[in-house]
């Protein structure tokens, strides 16, 4: 049997394969990631790139030791006993944070922005949208706990969403509040819960005494079901006046700029050095597992890493979770530029001079040539199969006056062209197409 891909990965793949998906598209990737590099980078936003792995500590620390990603899901790429390891990054703002650290980017003005985008790795169950290797994209700010701060961030993921063409997308926002409002939050999940530990998942179990506001966000439905009964109160009743005023803000701004939103008490952080502002960004036809991304406030996970404190907001969304929704939405990529010129010699000792033509105007045009002889025929057949817009035919007498015959594919035109000539001719070609 032929080797296949590793389970929870995808290729991604060039236009015209059989059976192409948005999610599975080459150049749907990229044009996600280009419609946010030009959202972001307007906005003063710096792309940087970290590794794809890290020390297991680091995401241990970024992460949180408690949580799933870190006990069940990190794919271990060196082990080094008690000394630690290396494993591929689960997720990107602990090493943008790293990053931001160890390279002295601190000095820079605050507050300073971070994009990137790139492979995540988390050992899943497979299903469409949630996979082994999958892709996001990042966006981090560091040095201002400002909620002028917090309400561009989401402004600016509403942006690249909205650019991309999606419509049916709801943040869900909510506020963690401060240490001290969780510790308080903390301790009213311990009483309640401590009730009915019997009744508890063996995940929250162990969460109940740790991180009692991760039993929250459990995926087991006993414990969901728990959760319903006892009508558990919300963080959000337990802010305190400076988390209050600091939500009230980040609100403030965003309708005052339109976004819509929906204020959603459920939405927690489990992490101690999580503050304030969180929030989810949902599209409503993906399935139960609506949600796209999300993003929160991280101001104690600068001295988590190390480092002195430092606050700091980021989101991040799936890149294959954006397309699929925009394929359930209809919609399409732009149309993709048409190949401009094909170029064929009529016998073999003239298919260097093919090759020549092509390559001395791709620093214009796209331009692709055969590498045998061909027929008039089957070169115009070649030409129409790869999409091109034009096709050169070289023979003895072209050859001799420096010309080739073009023809044009859409009206069936042919002229002969001196090779000097080509790049005008084709660039005139291309303004009359755009106009």
């Amino acid at each position: 049997m032929a080797l296949q891909r590793p389970k929870g990965t995808q290729d991604h793949l060039p236009d015209g394969s059989p059976k192409l998906r948005l999610d599975i598209s080459a150049r749907a990737f990229r044009y996600v990631t280009d419609t946010a590099a030009q959202v972001l980078e307007r906005a003063g936003a710096a792309f940087i790139e970290t590794p794809m792995f890290e020390e297991a500590e680091l995401v241990k620390r970024g992460v949180g030791g408690s949580t799933d990603i870190v006990r069940k899901e990190m794919f271990m790429v060196y082990y080094f006993g008690d000394h630690g390891g290396y494993v591929l990054r689960p997720e990107g703002t602990a090493g943008l944070v790293r990053a931001y650290l160890e390279n002295g980017l601190k000095q820079l003005p605050a507050p300073f922005k971070l994009w990137t985008h790139g492979p995540m790795f988390r050992a899943e169950r497979q299903q469409r949208g949630r996979l082994r290797q999958f892709h996001q994209v990042d966006y981090e700010v560091l040095g201002s706990a400002d909620p002028l701060v917090d309400a561009e961030a989401i402004w600016l993921m509403v942006q690249v969403v909205q650019a991309l063409g999606l419509k049916g997308v709801e943040v869900k926002l909510g506020s963690i509040g401060d240490p001290e409002d969780r510790e308080t939050y903390n301790a009213y999940l311990r009483g309640l819960f401590g009730a009915h530990v019997e009744r508890l998942s063996d995940d929250s179990k162990d969460r109940l005494e740790r991180n009692p506001m991760r039993i929250l966000d459990s995926k087991s439905q006993e414990d969901q079901e728990l959760i319903a009964e006892l009508s558990v109160r919300p963080m959000l009743d337990f802010l305190g006046a400076e988390a209050e005023a600091h939500f009230a803000a980040v609100r403030g701004f965003l309708d005052a700029w339109n976004v819509a939103y929906t204020v959603d008490p459920s939405i927690v952080r489990g992490l101690d050095y999580y503050r304030r502002t969180a929030w989810e960004l949902h599209h409503a036809h993906i399935g139960a597992k609506s949600a796209l991304g999300g993003g929160g406030r991280y101001d104690g996970l600068a001295k988590e890493l190390g480092g002195s404190d430092t606050p700091g907001i980021g989101w991040a969304f799936g890149v294959e979770r954006i397309l699929i929704a925009m394929e359930e939405e209809g919609l399409s990529l732009p149309a993709a530029p048409q190949p401009q010129l094909y170029v064929a010699a009529l016998d073999a000792g003239h298919v260097p001079m093919a090759a020549q033509v092509a390559l001395e105007l791709r620093s214009d045009f796209w331009a692709d040539f055969g590498y045998k002889a061909q027929k008039p025929g089957n070169a115009f057949r070649e030409g129409e199969r790869r999409g091109a817009a034009y096709v050169a035919l070289i023979g003895s007498d072209e050859a001799a006056a420096g010309t080739v015959a073009l023809k044009n594919m859409s009206t069936g035109e042919q002229q002969s062209v001196k090779v000097a000539d080509l790049a005008a001719v084709l660039g005139a070609s291309a303004l009359s197409s755009r106009s």
